[in-house]
């Protein structure tokens, strides 16, 4: 097995997600009757396009992160984390769309995620550059 099957599975899988929210979306456009590039208007419709636009907001820093955690410690872990990050995006839609005020819990989740990726990446790269050097 290649070392980071496991993360690209990963990758592979938050970003399906990410198509499932667009396609979510276009189903609330069908539904409403309202047309791209038309982005208010009924209410549900309005919580996918946020839906999936914050979830466009936060990729480039969960991917990034996602991969040096793996790199710089261990690509089961990153993965773990990564699929935590995917069920708070999942837990994150479906609330929001019933409830914007649901949508704290998938927030809080994924969030933590990608904070311990980044965070976890970046210190141990300080820590290779601290005792091993450049």
């Amino acid at each position: 097995m290649h070392p980071h099957s496991w993360v690209a599975i990963v990758t592979i899988v938050a970003l399906l997600v990410y198509l499932w929210m667009a396609l979510r979306v276009a189903g609330a456009r069908r539904k409403c009757g309202i047309h791209a590039p038309v982005m208010t208007g009924d209410p549900i419709l309005e919580r996918h396009i946020r839906v999936q636009a914050n979830t466009l907001e936060w990729l480039p820093l969960f991917l990034p992160s996602l991969w040096l955690f793996a790199v710089y410690w261990s690509d089961l872990v990153a993965a773990i984390l990564g699929v935590i990050w995917i069920a708070g995006r999942v837990i994150y839609a479906f609330g929001y769309v019933a409830d914007p005020g649901k949508r704290e819990v998938g927030f809080i989740v994924q969030a933590l995620a990608t904070v311990i990726l980044l965070l976890g990446a970046l210190g141990r790269v300080i820590w290779m550059l601290a005792t091993v050097g450049a």
